[in-house]
């Protein structure tokens, strides 16, 4: 089919042709900077948001309402998981049909995503309401902490449908490439927040519930600006109330596609009680600390990862719908390298000042000895980390479902939860801690073995191509 022919057709199923995308166009390197910076400054703004939520909720309410609120935090991160779930899914399928310029099948995913988002987050509203109190005992609130994890998820699962939505908005302005509008509609939800939590918390007297409020509101927010560019204004997908209706292939794909977001989530739940449970086995409470400042400090190192990941994924998924293999590879290689500089840079420096990096959350000596001793063994396989990562959303931006949720699931689940249910049998303490770097190395080594071979696929699809275009079918 020519070009004309496609653009025809792509204007047909879309009821409009947004144009050629410079995703399509624009050099890799400079398009994969300027879609990564704001994606990293707005997850960094949002990192800095719930370090402030914390400081506010401990300074206004109390130590109390800081347990209560972690406590509450896996709830919260399962209703984030259904927006990113549906989010990620229709991001992969939006940019992939705006490549192949089939723009009514990306507005349908664009609608049905939206629609799929919203009724989740009122599933979870109803359910959450109805079973409050089971929730709470299976999160191990105690009577001490009860009050506040209620307090505060009573008002979070009445914001579900606004996270959900705000969540989801957020990826497919992504999957169009629109990487400002996206840090827009972060930022929005990040600064409500961080204004709104001292006025409802010291002025109102909310306690634990207003920084909830000021959560939902902030989310309700972003979504209202990211709903003006599908349904009023400047996305390329414009979405219609029609396109709400729910198809059964689009939804399924969303779904195939999303799972691994979802596997991957929880499973970060799953490990994180695990683990509490056996350092307090084998390392005491000081070490359930110490894997607290590990965490905080991982995260924050990841967040400028993560926002290259975002930067890399509009453009493989665009590229790779519309056959142009050569640039798929491009910024395949170019991200890989940009993330394993990057955590190597990471390795080095929290290798080598593991106790001045603690020092930013305690004086306590014995935490910073048991922090920077935990730190050292997982950061120990750091600089391999980059690339899992890079190479197993890459199978999901490009369609492909099955080595996706293969590559997700890999370090927590077939690595990870099983080293650490036979590891610390054997060498207690330090046999829990080499989970870590084992199960990074090895998710690193499927990672490795599964992108060679697609990368072969990718060059064997070019020489056909090149042969006999008309022979080469998408996907």
């Amino acid at each position: 089919m020519s070009d004309n022919a496609q653009m025809k057709t792509g204007q047909a199923a879309g009821k409009g042709n947004p144009g050629k995308s410079h995703l399509g166009e624009a050099p890799i390197g400079k398009l994969l900077l300027s879609l990564s910076l704001p994606a990293t400054f707005a997850m960094l703004v949002n990192g800095l948001y719930n370090l402030v939520d914390t400081i506010f909720i401990g300074r206004g309410v109390g130590t109390m309402a800081i347990g209560g609120l972690a406590l509450a935090l896996p709830a919260q991160m399962i209703i984030m998981a259904f927006g990113l779930t549906i989010g990620q899914g229709a991001a992969s399928v939006v940019s992939r049909n705006l490549g192949a310029e089939d723009y009514g099948r990306a507005r349908k995913a664009a609608g049905n995503a939206i629609a799929l988002a919203a009724i989740a987050g009122i599933v979870v509203l109803i359910l959450g309401r109805i079973f409050m109190e089971p929730l709470l005992d299976l999160l191990g609130a105690t009577e001490a902490l009860r009050e506040s994890s209620r307090d505060y998820l009573s008002v979070i699962v009445l914001g579900a449908p606004f996270l959900a939505l705000a969540m989801t908005s957020n990826n497919l302005l992504r999957a169009e490439g629109k990487a400002k509008v996206s840090m827009t509609v972060m930022l929005i939800g990040a600064v409500v927040n961080i204004v709104l939590d001292p006025i409802f918390i010291f002025v109102f007297k909310l306690g634990v519930s207003g920084a909830a409020w000021a959560t939902i509101i902030g989310q309700f927010l972003s979504f209202l600006y990211a709903a003006r560019f599908f349904f009023l204004k400047k996305a390329d997908v414009k979405v219609e109330l029609s396109d709400g209706r729910l198809e059964a292939s689009v939804v399924r794909e969303i779904f195939l596609l999303g799972f691994p977001t979802f596997i991957r989530q929880s499973g970060q739940s799953i490990v994180s009680i695990l683990v509490n449970n056996m350092l307090g086995l084998y390392g005491g409470d000081i070490y359930i600390s110490a894997f607290g400042v590990v965490n905080r400090l991982i995260m924050f190192l990841m967040m400028p990862l993560f926002g290259t990941v975002q930067g890399f994924q509009p453009i493989a998924g665009f590229n790779y719908g519309a056959r142009k293999f050569d640039r798929v590879k491009k910024v395949l290689g170019l991200t890989i390298m940009v993330a394993t500089f990057y955590t190597t840079m990471g390795f080095a420096l929290f290798s080598t000042m593991p106790r001045f990096f603690a020092r930013i959350f305690s004086a306590d000596p014995l935490l910073l000895d048991s922090a920077a001793h935990v730190l050292r063994f997982f950061v120990a396989a750091m600089p391999l980390v980059g690339f899992q990562i890079v190479g197993s959303t890459y199978f999901l931006v490009v369609g492909k479902s099955v080595p996706s949720l293969i590559l997700n699931l890999s370090r927590q689940f077939l690595f990870l939860i099983p080293l650490i249910l036979i590891m610390p049998r054997i060498w207690e303490l330090t046999g829990l801690l080499l989970c870590f770097p084992l199960a990074d190395g090895l998710s690193a080594l499927v990672t490795f073995s599964w992108l060679l071979k697609e990368v072969r696929h990718l060059r064997k699809t070019e020489e056909t191509m090149k042969i006999s275009p008309a022979a080469v079918q998408q996907g």
